[in-house]
């Protein structure tokens, strides 16, 4: 078996030293060296321990991390290492995961709207399955990957509300009439696919979209396609307080299946959770290059944060922690839904109403406004925590900006339970017996997830 992850790739943090203990001792280091560069803690641990809680709450769903959430060597290596395939949206991040030595066949080209350069690249690199929901697109895969095989894209969300040019997926209307196309093309169809998207959606959607792919594979069925493959795309939620747990996702998603793909019927069931797997995993520390204090009349002070990375924060929490490091104050402000003016921070110190701004020249980057916040100076750090979806960025950023360090960490007990995803048994009963303990390092983390041999790689994917 191809070993993705070792211990070289992320700290080992032993019983009773949490990844908020590695920040604070990362920032001490950058504080005495005068270094104020931006930069992520990843919490691996944290992403071992969603993996299980999806194996168990979607026994018969595959998951196909998408790249675009979020590309860093870690993550790709870690979830590699426990078995999930790739969904990937263009020819970088197919060649990004098969650097590391992920066969074709777990990668799922899954983007709606290809380059017929990178479906070619694709092809010349043995990646079959792939996405379609118009002619156009059709076409494409035709002309330039006639082994392909793909999946027809449906539109999950069929709500008046929907703006058309903002979604993706044919109608089932439209449905029979591209799949008669491909058969005409001679393209190999093996299944349907939705997305929901990962904002606010009720779990019933779920249940409707599936209910909808059970109508487009009666239809390919009757003109004569192998069907057997239903992608249920993302929509699960990353954090604890999303308006559904991902476990009441979960229920609706299985009570689904069982009515309309019922095990046994010979159809694999994929998704892409992208959100689920990383939002919680990272947090983010960035310092104060500027300010600027305006007139009581004019609220607000302008700090801004140089990261390098790509969109900001969508907002901030109602939350907000601080301490002192190494003489600096260290702000702990959690990203949120939606924007709230936090309570003081702390009594014993004056507060002001504070707005946080991106890099310079980036007016777009407004990260929030209103914050009560105490009264801060250049070179100290404000902590975001959440920062794991949509914030690293995949291609080089903007203004020639250097990418934030990202520092990987994993309990050891974490580390035990994905060599048993290595096929490699736990040494002594002690180490079998640690294994029944809180996998992750993150400093909130109190639930135990007991692992099994029964997790295997042959049994996950």
């Amino acid at each position: 078996m191809n070993a993705y992850l070792n211990e070289s790739n992320f700290t080992m943090v032993e019983e009773g030293f949490t990844t908020r203990d590695l920040l604070e001792n990362l920032l001490v280091e950058l504080c005495q060296a005068g270094d104020q560069q931006a930069f992520f803690v990843a919490d691996l641990g944290d992403i071992v321990k969603k993996h299980l809680r999806f194996l168990k709450a979607l026994p018969r769903v595959k998951p196909y991390f998408p790249v675009k959430c979020n590309g860093s060597e870690g993550v790709i290596r870690l979830l590699a290492e426990l078995g999930a395939g790739f969904a990937c949206t263009n020819k970088a991040e197919i060649a990004r995961v098969q650097s590391i030595g992920v066969p074709a066949d777990k990668i799922f080209y899954s983007s709606p709207c290809k380059q017929v350069a990178h479906i070619k690249y694709a092809a010349s690199r043995g990646v079959q399955l792939m996405a379609f929901d118009n002619e156009v697109e059709l076409s494409k895969v035709a002309r330039s990957h006639p082994h392909a095989r793909v999946l027809l894209g449906i539109a999950a969300d069929s709500s008046p509300s929907a703006h058309p040019s903002m979604t993706f997926g044919t109608t089932l209307k439209s449905c029979r009439h591209l799949l008669e196309t491909a058969k005409e093309q001679a393209v190999e169809v093996v299944g349907i696919s939705f997305h929901l998207g990962s904002c606010g959606l009720e779990p019933q959607a779920f249940a409707q979209s599936v209910a909808a792919a059970q109508l487009a594979f009666e239809m390919g069925t009757e003109l004569g396609y192998r069907m057997h493959l239903l992608d249920i795309g993302g929509g699960f939620p990353g954090t604890e307080d999303a308006r559904a747990r991902f476990e009441e996702i979960a229920a609706v998603i299985n009570s689904a299946l069982d009515l309309y793909f019922p095990d046994g019927c010979g159809v694999e069931i994929v998704a892409r959770p992208g959100r689920y797997y990383v939002t919680s995993a990272f947090t983010f520390a960035a310092s104060i290059t500027a300010m600027e204090e305006v007139p009581a009349e004019q609220p607000g002070s302008d700090g801004r944060w140089d990261t390098g990375t790509g969109p900001p924060p969508e907002s901030v929490g109602s939350r907000v922690e601080t301490k002192q490091v190494a003489g600096r104050w260290c702000i702990l402000i959690p990203c949120g839904r939606s924007i709230s003016p936090p309570q003081k921070p702390c009594p014993d110190h004056p507060s002001h109403s504070s707005s946080l701004r991106g890099p310079p020249g980036h007016a777009e980057d407004r990260i929030a406004d209103g914050l009560e916040l105490p009264e801060l100076r250049v070179g100290d750090w404000l902590i975001f925590e959440d920062m794991g979806a949509y914030t690293v960025a995949t291609s080089s950023p903007l203004g020639g900006c250097s990418q934030p360090q990202i520092t990987y960490a994993m309990s050891r007990v974490a580390w035990k339970a994905v060599q048993l995803f290595q096929g490699k048994p736990p040494q002594t009963e002690d180490d079998r017996d640690s294994i029944c303990a809180p996998l992750s390092c993150g400093w909130e983390m109190a639930e135990t997830l007991c692992v099994t041999p029964v997790f295997a790689p042959a049994g996950i994917i």
